[in-house]
């Protein structure tokens, strides 16, 4: 056991650098010596592997004269002056023979005359109109590959067509490369293997699965070890049983400067560190060395620090394997719809969403917090920062690096605001009724998405904002800020809000006035969300002070997520849908049922995009699917409050 861990009697050494990015990567290429070795396998079995050698034709294709065309093989000199006025005649045998397309050529003829152009006299004769050359229609010898050509060069990533092209030169096998072996190794005494049950403390191991599919994507064996608890022994010896048939090490988590961060120390002895922490956001804390001629990578814990890092080392190690140069993301300018801060000396890496606006682009950033796996998924491009800059403001043009085709991001509707379950609803039978549609939303609040369609940054917007002065929802709010712009108010649904509880009610919450009882925790809604006017409305109906409130500046960003405290222990109630509640198993206090709006742009509406979603939302499907959440009724859905055009 070495000396400060097990049982840490000493202090460590803290590293963590601040490694320019391209500093380390270059630093880990200049020290690894691939020595791929080769491979003979079927050529149809080849898709997407990487050549050893150049491959040549052993056969020519076609390896004899062969018809382009249906028609009659013909001696193209009995031809000669055959026109309209002057047809020409010929006898079956001495002047033609029938041929159908690859047909080899009949001894002594060299010209095909097409079916169409021939008339035929009777069942020996037949006419032409018109002269043809020598080797018109004729596919000579070796017209596709020649015996001795090079087909498909060294170190060349094959595709479907060179499959084919392989097979008509005879080669039924072909050398390759053999896939880089790469072992993934998890690390941690909190991590349990996937299943539909976990236990307080206990954390999914799911990092491994797709590090394996990005590896399997970019032309790697992918090989699991299994997970490793935070035992610097068993770490250390699970590196070392890795190298020894690994061609790349990946180590998942420990790879900081904390209590358990074993990485960079087994990584210092039993070989060499070459970089500990580079200078991006995030991702700082990543590993890069080598034990025993192979690279060793340590993978930060939190997913997207891991999965940018995985992508900068790993995804650019595996290239380097096989001498293929990495293939860079399809770019696309955009125009940012909120500021983006960044601080110096340090290269930002910003997950975006991209709508098209009306013929513009628009990137909005989502969490930057390093844990947030859903920012991967529902992420669009991703914006670099460079270190020199601090950010860029609302309405800057900038670069966006695309995760989706752009036609994909074209037929996209982009939603904001208020959350709700319907959206995913909506999204689904959209899919169904046309699979180039998406429909992506961002939880924002209803006055976060009011802003977003009065500076033209999303199609459309869910609100349920509720009105003291008026008793009515959304379109007082509507009025107020969208006054002369070219909007429309479409109902969506009605649905109960309540206090969402723990099972069976513990704590006896029925009012807002037990929320200021001793003890209890409540969370709420972030600001401009319309469940937190709501709850203010309550408040101040009881005359109540949110400052008794225990849990009032504690905000969550959905009603999935208030669900998700009170499952977790976390808060004792809190103000949300009853369908949350349902799905979560959770006792449901109804308080009121509100109208859930979605504000469109004009424009929108009147688009074909616009016309797919109103028809959505006013089938029979979508209120059966909505309805079976519970706490929802769908009448009137489709309804349009309020439509104004541009002044």
């Amino acid at each position: 056991m070495v000396e400060g861990f097990g049982r840490r009697k000493t202090m460590r050494k803290i590293y963590l650098e601040d490694t320019p990015l391209q500093d380390a990567q270059k630093k880990i290429v200049d020290s690894v010596r691939f020595s791929p070795q080769v491979e003979i396998i079927p050529t149809r079995e080849a898709l997407g592997r990487v050549t050893a050698e150049p491959i040549y034709a052993k056969v020519s294709m076609p390896n004899f004269h062969a018809s382009a065309m249906d028609g009659v093989a013909v001696k193209a000199e009995m031809t000669y002056g055959a026109d309209e006025q002057h047809p020409v005649r010929l006898k079956r045998g001495e002047g033609y023979i029938e041929v159908d397309t690859g047909d080899p050529i009949p001894d002594g003829f060299d010209a095909i005359i097409m079916i169409e152009n021939i008339h035929q006299i009777d069942d020996e004769t037949i006419e032409i109109l018109e002269a043809v050359a020598p080797w018109q229609h004729i596919r000579p010898i070796g017209e596709d590959v020649v015996v001795g050509e090079v087909i498909i060069p060294d170190r060349f990533k094959l595709r479907p067509v060179d499959l084919g092209a392989l097979l008509a030169g005879g080669n039924v096998t072909v050398p390759v490369l053999r896939k880089p072996r790469v072992v993934i190794i998890p690390t941690g005494s909190e991590l349990i293997e996937p299943s539909d049950t976990v236990a307080e403390g206990e954390i999914i191991e799911f990092n491994g699965a797709v590090f394996a599919a990005y590896l399997q994507e970019w032309g790697a064996e992918p090989i699991y070890h299994g997970i490793v608890p935070d035992d610097y022994a068993m770490i250390r010896d699970a590196v070392k049983t890795a190298v020894q048939d690994a061609d790349l090490v990946l180590l998942n988590a420990g790879s900081s400067a904390g209590r358990e961060d074993f990485t960079v120390h087994i990584v210092e002895e039993l070989g060499e560190v070459l970089t500990h922490g580079v200078a991006t956001r995030p991702g700082k804390p990543v590993v890069v060395g080598m034990v025993d001629g192979k690279p060793v990578i340590g993978l930060p814990g939190y997913p997207v620090s891991a999965y940018l890092n995985l992508e900068w080392f790993a995804r650019m190690l595996v290239h380097h394997y096989y001498g293929l140069l990495e293939p860079q993301r399809p770019r696309v300018k955009a125009t940012l719809g909120r500021r983006v801060v960044s601080v110096m000396g340090a290269e930002d890496f910003i997950r975006v969403t991209i709508g098209c606006i009306d013929g513009q682009y628009i990137a909005n950033p989502l969490t930057r917090a390093a844990g947030v796996t859903m920012s991967m998924v529902r992420a669009d491009g991703l914006l670099r920062i460079p270190p020199g800059d601090l950010g860029y403001e609302q309405g800057e043009s900038v670069e966006i690096e695309l995760y989706r085709p752009l036609e994909q991001i074209q037929n996209t509707i982009v939603a904001t605001g208020s959350h709700d379950l319907t959206m995913d609803v909506l999204h689904s039978l959209l899919r169904k009724t046309n699979p180039e549609r998406f429909l992506v939303s961002s939880h924002v609040g209803s006055m976060g998405g009011i802003l977003a369609i009065q500076k033209g940054e999303a199609h459309a917007a869910g609100v349920h904002l509720f009105d003291e002065a008026t008793g009515t929802y959304n379109l007082p709010f509507v009025q107020k800020y969208l006054r002369g712009q070219d909007v429309a108010l479409i109902q969506l649904v009605y649905r109960q809000q309540g206090w969402i509880v723990k099972p069976g009610n513990p704590k006896g919450i029925s009012s807002v006035h037990d929320l200021v009882k001793p003890g209890i925790t409540y969370i709420n809604r972030q600001r401009g969300a319309g469940t937190r006017l709501l709850f203010d409305y309550l408040l101040a109906q009881e005359g109540l002070d949110r400052e008794q409130i225990y849990g009032y500046s504690r905000e969550a960003v959905s009603h999935l997520s208030v669900a998700a405290a009170v499952a977790g222990g976390t808060a004792d109630a809190g103000l949300g849908i009853y369908s949350v509640a349902a799905s979560m198993g959770l006792d449901f206090i109804p308080v009121s049922e509100e109208r859930y709006d979605l504000l469109l742009s004009g424009s929108f509406l009147r688009s074909a995009q616009g016309e797919e979603l109103l028809s959505c939302i006013r089938s029979e499907a979508f209120a059966r699917e909505v309805e079976a959440l519970g706490g929802y009724s769908c009448r009137d859905a489709g309804k349009i409050v309020y439509a104004m055009s541009a002044d």
